[in-house]
């Protein structure tokens, strides 16, 4: 490949992302209310080791040390989440002046560092106050989460130009609402089809709060983040392929569906069985709300086959022999990355795409002892999934930038601290960041808008240090 073939648009976005609870710390500081991930891993056996989020990366009082590590890298965006109970801690209602204050002051540094926001309002932790009334089984919630949106946007709508409303539904929903695994906990086959239309009647909700105001008419846009899973039968057996299809259905089409056909698939209702609802067909013109861009997270594909005890799609992933696994067990797949943008571009017509989040975590220790850690694993995984985009805008895929997950090693969940995706390594005792060779590399792909894409992944020590 020629140097120029691996160029991308001119304005494409190079970014990072992170989110506000497996980062920040500080939960409750300065008047923030609870998060439904507070309550969650502070519940013993929740989270691994009940490690819990209180300091994390302690970026609520180093964002300005974080700011200036992500200019060193060269970002030229960068993909961050709001904490709702650090701005209403009740959920809606009384603002905090200075969960506002937060957020502002680290909008105001990325700003002055060159660096385009992209804002998203939910990244699963819902106000613990809003969870005790149902949370996003409450159809309610729409109009909280809209009022909360409208706060932000008066906030912040004149400083920030990319604005997601909920990130990955599928995964609040399954973790949260189906299989318990993450916050709130529940496990019920009737709350996941309530919680997924309520999600998405909440981010329909906030579009339209977004275009009632002026921010929209200034030139920001706004979006939904979505991730993707291709799922390939392991076998062809009719009974595998079928379980992909369901599987399928669950996971990619239950949302993408709704926001641009205005009907849920259906096998849905076949998945659920009595669990599966009737909804209002008015719902839908508020789901359907037009948006601006939509972006993808993808990180694995799931290689299929039938099982009947797996509840309730009778599907689960299979290991594939031939392939590369990263820590969590996901198949290192970069073609699913371009069959993933083609297929949104089928399902979507022409919308503007970010990938907003793709990375992977291998093992890696806790403490550094040299100024660099090596990770010729996760450059390898960043340089084949960043040529699988390159090949789908080649395509016609109208892609717009790029976020890499994750800027640090955070707090992954009900993985805890031992879980690492970051670009800089971060040393949980003493909050050190470290450069990875990502980092590095990361930086290079930037800097020449893709073209160091032609040549072969560098050796660390190739790599330019990241400057002063």
């Amino acid at each position: 490949m020629k140097a120029e073939d691996a160029r991308f648009p001119e304005g494409f976005l190079w970014g990072a992302a992170t989110s506000a609870y497996q980062i920040e710390g500080s939960p409750l500081a300065d008047g923030a209310g609870a998060s439904i991930w507070h309550r969650f891993s502070h519940t013993p056996g929740r989270v691994f080791e009940n490690q819990t989020g209180d300091v994390a990366c302690d970026h609520y009082h180093r964002f300005a040390e974080d700011i200036e590590w992500m200019r060193r890298v060269g970002l030229s965006a960068y993909r961050m989440s709001v904490s709702w109970s650090r701005i209403l801690p009740s959920g809606y209602g009384r603002v905090n002046a200075a969960g506002l204050d937060f957020y502002a002051r680290i909008i105001d540094l990325l700003l002055a560092n060159g660096i385009t926001p992209m804002v998203t309002l939910y990244h699963w932790d819902l106000p613990a106050a809003l969870d005790d009334r149902g949370g996003w089984t409450n159809p309610v919630v729409a109009d909280w989460f809209a009022n909360y949106a409208h706060v932000m946007f008066g906030a912040l709508g004149d400083r920030v130009p990319l604005w997601a409303t909920i990130n990955e539904p599928w995964v609040i929903v399954d973790g949260g609402y189906l299989h318990g695994a993450l916050a709130p906990g529940h496990r019920s086959l009737f709350e996941p089809p309530l919680a997924a239309h309520n999600i998405l009647r909440a981010h329909g909700a906030a579009v339209r709060a977004f275009r009632s105001g002026p921010w929209s008419a200034a030139g920001a846009k706004i979006g939904i983040v979505l991730n993707f899973e291709p799922k390939d039968p392991a076998t062809d057996r009719p009974e595998d392929v079928a379980a992909a299809k369901r599987a399928d259905a669950q996971f990619n089409r239950h949302y993408i569906d709704a926001l641009f056909r205005g009907r849920y698939p259906d096998d849905m209702a076949e998945i659920y069985g009595e669990g599966w609802p009737e909804f209002p067909a008015e719902d839908f013109a508020l789901i359907q709300e037009p948006m601006d861009f939509m972006g993808i997270n993808y990180y694995s594909r799931g290689l299929t086959v039938a099982d009947d005890d797996a509840w309730p799609t009778r599907a689960i992933k299979v290991i594939n022999p031939d392939a590369e696994y990263t820590a969590l067990g996901w198949e290192v797949y970069p073609e699913g990355l371009k069959r993933v943008l083609l297929w949104a571009k089928e399902r979507c017509g022409d919308l503007p795409l970010y990938v907003t989040e793709n990375g992977a975590a291998f093992e890696e220790p806790s403490t550094v002892a040299g100024g660099l850690l090596a990770d010729p694993r996760r450059m390898a995984y960043l340089r084949e999934h960043i040529l699988a985009v390159r090949a789908a805008i080649a395509e016609g895929v109208d892609v717009r930038g790029y976020f890499a997950w994750s800027l640090l090693d955070n707090m992954e969940w009900s993985h805890g601290y031992a879980t690492r995706f970051g670009l800089l390594h971060v040393d949980y005792a003493n909050q050190k960041r470290t450069p990875k060779g990502s980092a590095l590399y990361y930086r290079k792909i930037a800097r020449t808008n893709g073209a160091a894409l032609a040549e072969a992944t560098p050796e660390v020590e190739a790599l330019p240090a990241l400057p002063s």
